[in-house]
């Protein structure tokens, strides 16, 4: 499974324009303030139609300007979590999981609490989400995301809003879950420590452009911008 990215898309004044390829497993995106990484996981998840290019996921085409192909939303099978969660206030946690899932109520639930439970949410499945702390509302979030199975996994700060002792042990169960989906996924982070735990290969976003790609040592070996020489720690 993989997937392919060539897209040009407006990004307020400026615009997006990358291609890059990323197989089975998390792909790392980083870059300044306004360097379009939402934009990207946006343009993606359909909410921002590209002007011109192709997205690909595990063979299927998701957008193909060329050919005039735009999947709907609902059609891609791209879970997204943004930075503000995204969960249904009017429901509760254990129905905000379960609300993607195919089958009856009470199988939605069973699968549903199940991935709470990975996530030491099980506790909070009565609860609405207002009820919830930050970090509570992200792995909430997390779990929503994955208990579907999604071809490609968008994931925008996923840990941002976690405190540091919980970060570190999300930040396991996350790297470990990404690579047992066996699918691409895109994690959107501005902390090297999440990079380093993912194990993941790294893209260099600024000014709406790939400006250097690869693993974490060769950011450290030769960074391309005081960006990156920053954020690894050079």
């Amino acid at each position: 499974m993989s997937l392919v990215v060539r897209i040009t898309a407006p990004m307020g004044a400026e615009t997006l324009d990358v291609a890059f390829e990323a197989p089975a497993g998390p792909l790392a995106i980083i870059g300044p303030n306004g360097s379009g990484k939402t934009t990207l996981l946006r343009a993606l998840v359909g909410a921002v139609k590209p002007r011109a290019g192709r997205i690909e996921a595990d063979g299927d085409v998701l957008f193909d300007a060329d050919a005039g192909v735009d999947r709907p939303i609902e059609q891609r099978r791209v879970a997204y979590v943004p930075q503000g969660y995204g969960l249904f206030p009017h429901l509760s946690v254990l129905d905000n999981v379960a609300f993607g899932l195919d089958g009856g109520r009470d199988e939605r639930r069973v699968r549903a609490r199940a991935m709470l439970d990975t996530f030491d949410c099980g506790h909070l499945a009565a609860r609405r989400p207002r009820r919830l702390s930050g970090g509570e509302q992200q792995r909430v979030a997390l779990a929503r995301a994955l208990v579907t199975e999604p071809r490609l996994l968008l994931l925008d700060e996923p840990l941002s809003a976690l405190d540091a002792s919980v970060r570190r042990v999300v930040r396991a169960l996350l790297a470990e879950r990404l690579r047992a989906l066996g699918r691409p996924s895109i994690v959107v982070t501005h902390d090297v420590r999440d990079v380093a735990a993912l194990d993941a290969p790294v893209c260099v976003l600024d000014g709406g452009r790939v400006i250097q790609r690869g693993p974490l040592a060769a950011l450290r070996a030769a960074p391309a911008n005081a960006f990156v020489a920053e954020f690894v720690g050079v």
